[in-house]
């Protein structure tokens, strides 16, 4: 069932799409650029903060920085698809720092993975010790990045611009 669309002004929307690009902006030059005071900048961003609009405040790391060269998709397929299997296997990622993201999907795969390892040897690792344990499994498919095209963390909000 989709969720309700927030009722945000031009104002608002423009906000959110200048803290997507850079959250470490200071409060007056937010307000400047929205073309707003800063008190009525700071509530609107608090306010948004209250609804869960914003929900966190995060810094973007640079994976290569850190030695985190193998980005790898990960299609996995579990011999059934109940609720206890799903939980399964869910509770067993959860934990895992080098598994970014993880999706429950339709289609082949019940479950996509981005997952972000040193090399090639550290991902054998998590596929022998982690992901070919966990019960339920029935198959694993792995596709490597070799190159990221397009990244980005900011949502669109021209759709409620409409």
């Amino acid at each position: 069932m989709p969720s309700k669309q927030p009722e945000l002004d031009e104002a608002s929307l423009r906000i959110l799409d200048l803290l997507q690009t850079d959250s470490e902006i200071s409060n007056a030059e937010l307000a400047e650029r929205v073309g707003l005071s800063a008190s009525p900048c700071w509530r609107r961003v608090s306010e948004m903060r209250e609804r869960g609009i914003i929900r966190r405040s995060v810094s973007l790391v640079d994976p290569l920085k850190l030695g985190l060269a193998v980005n790898v998709f990960v299609h996995v397929t579990l011999k059934q698809q109940d609720k206890l299997s799903l939980k399964t296997f869910t509770d067993a990622i959860a934990g895992r720092p080098e598994v970014m993201e993880c999706y429950l999907m339709t289609g082949e795969a019940d479950f996509l993975l981005r997952v972000v390892v040193e090399d090639l040897l550290r991902y054998q690792e998590l596929m022998l010790e982690c992901l070919t344990q966990i019960p339920g499994v029935s198959n694993i498919r792995s596709s490597f990045a070799l190159d990221q095209v397009k990244y980005t963390t900011a949502l669109p909000t021209g759709h409620l611009r409409r």
